[in-house]
């Protein structure tokens, strides 16, 4: 089943360190029993998500969020009492910085700049299947975690949080690289929890050595992994790669 929707994520800074090591608690809303239910079944396949709640109106949200305190909203624009902007602006009124990431049939410029006017950092206006919504919620992830890794952040500390939100199109790929190793490589990697080596990682996925780090430099260079070097007693610094978000 194809859900005609935008995803637009929005968050705010002070909210972010509740979500290092641990699960991000997740409250969906929308007023079709049967998509709410869909996303709830979507969220629940993602690692390190758990769904604390599903209500179908924005009294219902607001009350949700007062009561189950969640860090992330999977909120639908179209509700029965009131828009999902309108339970946005009355949160943040109330001075609460849950995080959103909004779905809506609306595809008009004046919606999608009305939520991007709200914080928006991202938005997809296609169907989308659980592929698509599972990516966004791993970049979610990794972007929450590495935003709350510190208190502050550099220029180049910044700029790599603000291309998490945005995964590579298969279109925008180098010359050599393909997306199934691409997301192959992208997975073992998140899966690590201590920085692998090219050969590691070469192991780890079945490819040879110089296809590993040559997908590992694309990652470095977009900001989805970081590289780290270990120096021993002679010779030159061995190169790790760390996925951005996993844990030191």
């Amino acid at each position: 089943m194809s859900v005609y929707h935008v995803l637009v994520i929005v968050f705010t800074a002070p909210r972010a360190a509740r979500y290092t090591r641990r699960m991000i608690r997740t409250l969906v809303v929308d007023d079709d029993y049967m998509v709410a239910d869909i996303h709830r079944g979507y969220v629940e396949r993602v690692p390190g998500f758990k769904v604390v709640g599903v209500v179908h109106t924005g009294r219902e949200a607001l009350e949700a969020v007062e009561r189950l305190d969640p860090d992330l909203l999977i909120l639908d624009i179209y509700l029965p009492d009131q828009t999902g902007l309108a339970v946005l602006d009355e949160l943040r009124r109330k001075g609460k910085t849950v995080d959103a990431i909004m779905v809506t049939a609306a595809k008009e410029v004046a919606s999608i700049q009305q939520a991007m006017q709200r914080g928006a950092l991202h938005y997809i206006v296609k169907p989308f299947d659980f592929a698509r919504f599972e990516q966004t919620l791993v970049n979610f992830r990794r972007f929450a975690e590495e935003r709350g890794a510190r208190d502050v952040l550099a220029q180049p500390d910044i700029d790599r949080l603000y291309r998490l939100m945005s995964p590579p199109a298969a279109a925008e790929l180098p010359k050599g690289l393909n997306r199934p190793t691409l997301e192959l490589v992208i997975r073992f990697l998140a899966e690590q929890r201590i920085p692998k080596t090219a050969q590691e990682v070469a192991d780890g996925t079945g490819v040879s050595r110089g296809t590993a780090r040559r997908y590992l430099d694309y990652l470095e260079q977009r900001g989805h992994a970081r590289l780290e070097l270990r120096y021993g007693s002679t010779g030159r610094p061995e190169h790790l790669y760390r996925a951005v978000g996993a844990e030191p």
